[in-house]
């Protein structure tokens, strides 16, 4: 049985994670945790997870779960993901982290991590995105710049980072398969007098509306016809059993930084 400590317990990911881990009946949750100060603290969090009791209260201190725990997940806020990776690293614990929004020096904080323990970070834990990923590499290595992308995102009206992390993943990986700079090509969104779309654009679109779990078509088109990739989430638990899925690989990975595709392929 893997014993798992959950950051962002109260959150609409660590909630359901929660949720699956007991439906599993293969893990042991050692700590529920939220931030300082959230009306959360001391709820339980099997409550919380529409579970019933579970006897784990939810706390504010990461180091008092460590010891009891195999591997902690993280689905919380940019903020908190270099303390996460910082007290992991320090005990030794291997970290799965799915929070999105990243800066560069909070990634960095990850990498530094990962020179101790396990440290798994993806944009999306879903099988089928991480599928999906494949597939976009495979149709921009394939057909190249003859074929515009655009890539168009939606998520629930709350989720706070434009655009997705999963829509920046597939940018990056459609960049990458053509050999040019995400940088240089990216256009997010248009408004007004754009002109001509220039030659091997990529455009990346955001929506945000009601209870939206997660929507991305990636769109490869030139003047005789249009490829459509696309993904949606119906819940959130395909996000949280793939998160569960790292936990397992994690706890007997050696240290390092990994995606889900080291996970699931």
């Amino acid at each position: 049985m893997t014993s798992i400590a959950i950051i962002g317990a109260g959150g609409r990911m660590g909630r359901r994670i929660i949720a699956c881990a007991a439906e599993d009946g293969s893990f042991r949750l050692a700590g529920a945790v939220e931030a300082a100060g959230s009306p959360l603290l001391g709820a339980d969090s099997g409550e919380l997870a529409g579970i019933g009791p579970n006897g784990v209260k939810v706390g504010s201190r990461l180091e008092e779960v460590l010891a009891g725990a195999d591997v902690v997940i993280d689905f919380s806020t940019p903020a908190m993901a270099p303390v996460s990776a910082a007290a992991c690293a320090g005990a030794g614990k291997p970290l799965v982290i799915g929070t999105t929004g990243l800066n560069g020096d909070q990634e960095k904080t990850l990498r530094t991590a990962a020179g101790k323990t396990a440290v798994i970070y993806a944009a999306n834990m879903s099988v089928g995105v991480n599928l999906l990923f494949r597939l976009v590499r495979e149709a921009a290595r394939t057909l190249g710049e003859d074929y515009d992308i655009e890539i168009v995102e939606a998520h629930h009206r709350r989720k706070k980072d434009s655009p997705s992390g999963t829509a920046r993943t597939l940018a990056e990986t459609a960049a990458a398969a053509r050999g040019v700079s995400l940088s240089e090509k990216a256009v997010y969104g248009r408004r007004g007098l754009v002109g001509e779309r220039p030659r091997g654009e990529i455009g990346i679109h955001a929506v945000r509306a009601g209870d939206i779990v997660g929507e991305h078509t990636v769109y490869f088109s030139n003047s005789g016809e249009r490829l459509e990739l696309i993904h949606r989430a119906h819940t959130r638990d395909t996000l949280a059993r793939g998160a569960l899925r790292a936990a397992v690989f994690a706890v007997s990975a050696a240290p390092g930084l990994y995606t889900m595709e080291d996970v699931l392929f």
